[in-house]
């Protein structure tokens, strides 16, 4: 299991760690399975950033934790996030063009917007929750985003061919709902807000049945970003 934690790290985040030999399609399953515990630890480097706001100057810190929240993915799902809103803006009249816009390279003025009102919820939201002391609320948060894309890209077809067929298509989805019950417990413990999350993600599956009616990586990566500023948002308006 730690060579597939291992795995989920190299896919998941942008740390220098080694290769890993002998790569098989078990251990690519398995490593999706631990896409939430990579989540954890995300979510917990992030409640200690947020928590040092009484050490440093406040507006310094919310910088510094919405800049790791992005560069410790390499950026990775902000781009996704961008490329999907550039291609269902692009498809409106025709939806021939939702693919050869999504792999565009360039980035159109949605998804420049996308990514402004991204950073800037995720901005204003931080102050929220630091008003309100829900920092360790945020633990939580990436890993139920990822579980999230666990569920999305085993239960959807592929957008496009060859689309992680060897991440995805050994993966039972009954192994989820470990990981369901487990953040459904920490939920109730630390946010209980978050127990509408499988609702949230849900609700992101419907859409991308409906929109899109399969997924690929841009997908997924939206999906991470769209649910991880909505959970914030509950996690604000619960503290009022």
């Amino acid at each position: 299991m730690i060579r597939a934690f291992h795995l989920a790290l190299m896919w998941l985040t942008v740390l220098p760690l080694p290769n890993i030999k002998n790569l098989d399609d078990q251990l690519q399953a398995k490593a999706v399975y631990c896409f939430p515990l990579v989540g954890l630890c995300i979510g917990f480097i992030l409640s200690l950033i947020l928590l040092s706001a009484s050490f440093f100057d406040f507006w310094l810190v919310i910088f510094c934790a919405v800049l790791f929240w992005f560069v410790i993915t390499g950026f990775l799902h902000a781009d996704g996030l961008a490329d999907l809103s550039d291609g269902l803006a692009a498809s409106h009249q025709n939806p021939d063009r939702l693919v050869e816009v999504m792999k565009d390279p360039h980035i159109g003025s949605m998804g420049v917007m996308m990514l402004v009102l991204l950073v800037i919820g995720k901005m204003l939201l931080f102050v929220s929750i630091l008003d309100h002391h829900y920092e360790w609320a945020l633990v939580l948060i990436p890993a139920w985003a990822r579980l999230g894309a666990c569920w999305w890209g085993c239960s959807l077809p592929p957008l496009t061919a060859g689309f992680a067929k060897q991440m995805f298509y050994q993966v039972d989805q009954q192994y989820l709902l470990y990981w369901l019950a487990i953040l459904m417990i920490l939920s109730y413990q630390f946010a209980p807000i978050l127990l509408l999350t499988p609702l949230l993600l849900w609700a992101w599956k419907l859409f991308l049945k409906h929109r899109l009616h399969a997924v690929n990586g841009d997908a997924l990566g939206a999906g991470i970003e769209v649910s991880e500023l909505a959970m914030l948002f509950m996690v604000c308006l619960f503290s009022f």
